[in-house]
């Protein structure tokens, strides 16, 4: 099931979107997405509404490099265990709305992500039970004032700002993570290429390690490291996520 949310010309509903590709239906669920969802009735084409972002989550866990080939990009090894670091949840935006370059940055980077939603409390996962926790899965961009980062010495800042957490376009309920497909395209041009089966951690793994530390709740969602190929954007430019089986998470990049 693809769930999402939308703003109707009633309000903001949280749905399921169903049928073919340019003739997708959403249909209105009552109250919230978790669980057994039930459904009002009501329904609208696709196209008369406007994808929001899929959650608003309470928390934002993210790990770092994920990726071999992107921790030696940024010039370390690969860690042993998981990075985390926690991104604000004021960061989130939807598909379609404008990351907002801020004035302090000289260098606003993209980072493709498969995104993991949690879908109950949970804490002390063994990574043979994550998937037990799980609601699904969407796109993120883990947008990241790169030289804040680097002067820092932490990540807080350089990560944290209002726009720099793209999710969307919907949270994919029926998906394996073990091994898909992840690009990121620059005005149409593919700067990153990798799949999932070289994630160092894998989402099991990420959810019992996360989960020991700290309790998830529904809602909640975690990134799961960005393949190597990261690099910057300027206003003017459009940068869009694809991972198999989800589909497309394209924002333009504004200056503010």
């Amino acid at each position: 099931m693809k769930l999402a949310r939308v703003a109707t010309p009633d309000g903001m509903a949280f749905v399921a979107v169903e049928g073919e590709q340019g003739a997708e239906v959403v249909r209105e669920i009552a109250e919230h997405p978790f669980g057994d969802p039930t459904f009002t009735g009501r329904s609208w084409p696709l196209s008369q509404t406007r994808l929001l972002a899929p959650i608003l989550a309470s928390k934002i866990v993210a790990i770092g490099k994920n990726y071999a080939e992107h921790a030696q990009e940024m010039g370390g090894e690969a860690p042993v265990d998981p990075v985390i670091f926690l991104k604000p949840s004021t960061s989130i935006i939807g598909p379609g709305v404008p990351i907002v370059r801020p004035p302090s940055s000289e260098r606003v980077d993209y980072e493709g992500e498969l995104a993991v939603v949690i879908g109950r409390p949970c804490k002390d996962v063994k990574a043979a039970q994550a998937a037990s926790v799980i609601l699904g899965y969407t796109i993120a961009n883990d947008v990241t004032a790169r030289d804040q980062q680097k002067y820092d010495g932490q990540w807080t800042r350089g990560k944290g700002y209002d726009t720099f957490c793209p999710l969307g376009p919907w949270i994919e309920t029926a998906l394996d993570p073990a091994d898909l497909a992840i690009s990121t395209s620059l005005d149409g041009e593919v700067r990153q290429s990798s799949r999932t089966s070289l994630m160092l951690h894998s989402v099991g793994d990420i959810i019992e390690w996360v989960s020991a530390v700290m309790t998830l709740m529904p809602g909640d969602v975690i990134l799961t490291g960005t393949p190597a190929g990261v690099g910057p954007m300027v206003a003017g430019q459009q940068v869009s996520v694809t991972v198999e089986g989800i589909g497309t998470l394209s924002n333009p990049v504004v200056d503010k």
